[in-house]
């Protein structure tokens, strides 16, 4: 499943809706260690279709990165059923992505 970019338009039916567990990237054009971690996020989002990905950009989307009261980026977090269920700030491998769920 590809990458979804999330905004204040379609946050609630892309990830408060989802019927699977979302991932939520926090990022930005300008941040060095989200360029390190985009291809992980992108890799997951290609090799794992029950989980719904989706990235967030702060420069864009002040509001969310508000709502989530991100401070740094990237900031990870996994959703299930419209709650936060885990969250972590600052690169990660796949497999430390994928223990959060």
């Amino acid at each position: 499943m590809a990458v979804i970019v999330i905004t204040s338009e379609n946050f609630e039916q892309e990830i408060l809706q989802s019927d699977k567990p979302v991932l939520l990237d926090f990022w930005a054009s300008w941040c060095g260690p989200c360029k390190m971690l985009s291809p992980i996020v992108d890799e997951l989002a290609e090799e794992h279709p029950e989980i719904k990905v989706g990235k967030v950009n702060v420069d864009e989307q002040t509001a969310l990165a508000a709502q989530f009261k991100v401070m740094s980026i990237p900031s990870l977090f996994v959703m299930k059923n419209g709650e936060i269920v885990n969250q972590s700030v600052g690169v990660k491998t796949k497999q430390q992505i994928l223990s959060m769920f």
